[in-house]
């Protein structure tokens, strides 16, 4: 695969960082916690903040700001953060895509406490997010919390449609053959769109646990993370015709091989409803 220059690319990937995140997103974030009795029950959250804000701003080409409030791990659920081109993505953990970004854990390691994920997947001035924990326990690596939150941007007029809500198996199989294109991003590397074969549920199958959640989103994750190779699924139906999937892989070694976007669509003339 070809890259291009590394400063190129760091260039690249703060632009698409301030393009993707820059607003003032509000949501209510609900959160699904591990209890006490070992049980992640995924079909009800644990906490529920209604005024979870984060308010990402830029005052040049090289400076911005990002501020939360209503953070769930936070001290009194606030934090604020300088951002810069210079500084941005020292630790090489962020990745951007046009319309999706997050930040991810680049090993299962054993030093320490957390494996962790944030997936953001972005549709006009919509912003999806999910955040995928896991916790080091006596039996493995476990899934301990996960956080979902249908930000919008409260900058914009813009009036965002009603997303679909329906039970995750039927959203995925009526996506069946939507045609797709690919986009792969490695440490330090990128490659530009190509095809890829078209959507299958499979792509969902295989893992321990499958869940959907609020604003069209649907995972796929082990549940305890396996000693050697995984990846983990993450997709959004953003609109009736439209599914994003980020997928994120690990290889035998257990460190982070790299991140894909597929975008598909339903093809022109297919019936299907979304």
């Amino acid at each position: 695969m070809g890259g291009i220059p590394v400063s190129d690319a760091h260039d690249r990937q703060w632009e698409l960082n301030c393009r993707n995140f820059e607003g003032r997103w509000c949501g209510a974030s609900q959160w699904f916690l591990r209890d006490q009795q070992g049980v992640l029950d995924l079909r009800r959250p644990s906490r529920v903040i209604a005024d979870t804000c984060y308010a990402i701003s830029f005052s040049d080409a090289d400076t911005g700001e990002w501020d939360g409030t209503g953070l769930l791990f936070a001290p009194g659920g606030k934090r604020r953060l300088p951002l810069s081109r210079h500084g941005y993505n020292s630790g090489g953990q962020c990745w951007q895509f046009e319309g999706a970004g997050g930040q991810s854990s680049l090993a299962v390691d054993p030093a320490q406490s957390r494996f962790g994920h944030e997936i953001n997947l972005f549709h006009g001035r919509s912003r999806s997010m999910l955040v995928l924990l896991w916790g080091r326990r006596e039996i493995g690596w476990q899934l301990d919390s996960v956080g979902a939150v249908p930000f919008r941007c409260s900058l914009s007029d813009a009036v965002e449609p009603p997303r679909p809500q329906r039970p995750w198996p039927e959203l995925l199989a009526e996506q069946l053959g939507w045609p797709g294109v690919l986009e792969r991003l490695q440490p330090g590397a990128w490659s530009s769109h190509e095809p890829c074969a078209p959507f299958d549920p499979a792509l969902f199958s295989g893992q321990q646990l499958v869940a959907g959640g609020v604003d069209g989103l649907v995972f796929a994750v082990p549940e305890i993370l396996p000693a050697d190779g995984f990846s983990l699924q993450v997709g959004c139906r953003l609109d009736p015709q439209r599914f994003d999937l980020i997928s994120i892989h690990f290889g035998a070694d257990q460190c982070l091989e790299c991140w894909e976007r597929r975008r598909f669509s339903l093809a022109a003339g297919s019936t299907t409803a979304g």
